[in-house]
């Protein structure tokens, strides 16, 4: 047997060459990192900000958009939404009206409602 016989057949038996690198999973569900929302709106508004960021996937700035909109008209006006990657905050919110969140993977979600 050749050594690119035994090579084939070490990788048709399931085992790796090193060669292969390795991928993590990436989840495709929305991951909540820090949630400051009333029990009674919590889900509500998550459910609202998953589904919407799957709707419009491709299309960010009309998810933003949607989910402030949205927002506005459910629980009174002052909502502000980001939706992206690689950035960071700090804002000032009102009480419990707080949400930043994860989804697939990379994507950052952030939520909140100011009336200063």
């Amino acid at each position: 047997m050749s050594d690119d016989e035994g090579h084939a057949s070490a990788a048709a038996d399931g085992t790796t060459t090193g060669l292969e690198e390795e991928k993590k999973p990436v989840p495709t569900y929305g991951l909540v990192r820090f949630a400051e929302l009333p029990e009674e709106t919590k889900s509500d508004i998550i459910d609202l900000v998953t589904g919407t960021v799957e709707r419009y996937i491709t299309e960010l700035d009309v998810a933003c958009k949607t989910i402030k909109e949205t927002l506005d008209r459910l629980y009174n006006p002052g909502w502000h939404a980001v939706v992206g990657e690689n950035y960071g905050f700090e804002v000032s919110y009102d009480v419990d009206h707080l949400l930043y969140m994860f989804f697939n993977g990379n994507l950052g979600i952030l939520v909140w409602k100011c009336t200063i």
